[in-house]
């Protein structure tokens, strides 16, 4: 068992690298009502915007870390935890994605603190794909909202429009909705209802990444900064998108029947 755990920890992040699954167990365990809507996407053919806003609200350590977290706050993560039952600093990002491709939901302690000791010991193996592969899964597995997943579905569901088409308020918005991807939903016209979960979490979650994600982002050197940190240094206009492979440049049709099913307002075509 030991000996097949271990070829698994070598084995699996070599088929990561090259590979994006178009499941996870995150999303094989989501209760919501409804198939699940995912559409992989390349990084190539993803707004720096986008790229920026989840660094900044994440992990903007990510780039210019030594591995996948600073033990010292692991510890001290944990200790608080145990003490308290809260984790208020979160995860980093390799942490998260680990989490959102091979644990299982549930909020009972036992889970949770199930959750936080395996993330710690798959983060290190998946460390080794690059901060550009684990950035480019987290995006595409990431939550924004009930059964939907990933910037490329997320991006035409709430905007109507591509990836690689996207703006600062816009990004901060989304990077806003990544704790709270069960709770969010689609104003009827589009973009997101801050208010829909009647608790005001995701108006406060939402409107606090609107406020300091421009902030944080700024005091990376901008998008042009923030990107620079984990190695990218041209932007998603660089890629023609059009009839590219995992550009996400025509709207995915599980996006649209969602928005049919919901009788919600839409485009198939994308307006610029």
């Amino acid at each position: 068992m030991v000996i097949g755990f271990v070829v698994w920890l070598v084995v699996t992040p070599a088929i990561y690298r090259v590979w994006m699954p178009p499941r996870t167990m995150f999303m094989l365990t989501d209760s919501a009502p409804g198939d699940t809507v995912f559409q992989e996407v390349s990084l190539d053919h993803i707004s720096r915007h986008y790229i920026a806003s989840v660094l900044a609200h994440e992990d903007a350590e990510l780039g210019t870390r030594m591995g996948p977290f600073h033990m010292s706050d692991f510890i001290d993560r944990t200790e608080t935890y145990l003490e308290s039952g809260e984790d208020l600093s979160g995860s980093t990002i390799p942490q998260q994605l680990v989490k959102n491709m091979f644990l299982i939901r549930g909020e009972w302690v036992g889970t949770r603190v199930f959750r936080k000791g395996v993330e710690a010991v798959l983060s290190w193996p998946f460390n080794l794909m690059g901060d550009q592969r684990q950035l480019e899964l987290y995006l595409n597995y990431a939550q924004f909202g009930p059964n939907l997943y990933g910037v490329c579905s997320a991006s035409w569901y709430y905007f109507n429009r591509p990836p690689w088409d996207s703006n600062s308020w816009d990004a901060a918005t989304l990077a806003g909705l990544l704790p709270l991807g069960e709770d969010a939903r689609r104003a009827p016209g589009g973009g997101v209802d801050v208010e829909s979960d009647g608790t005001w979490l995701v108006a406060s979650t939402v409107a606090n990444a609107r406020n300091k994600v421009p902030q944080r982002i700024s005091e990376m050197g901008g998008w042009e900064g923030a990107v620079a940190t984990v190695g990218i240094t041209d932007s998603a206009g660089d890629h023609p998108p059009l009839g590219a492979p995992k550009s996400c440049s025509v709207m995915p049709q599980v996006v649209a029947d969602r928005l049919a099913a919901e009788g919600a307002w839409w485009s198939s075509q994308y307006g610029g």
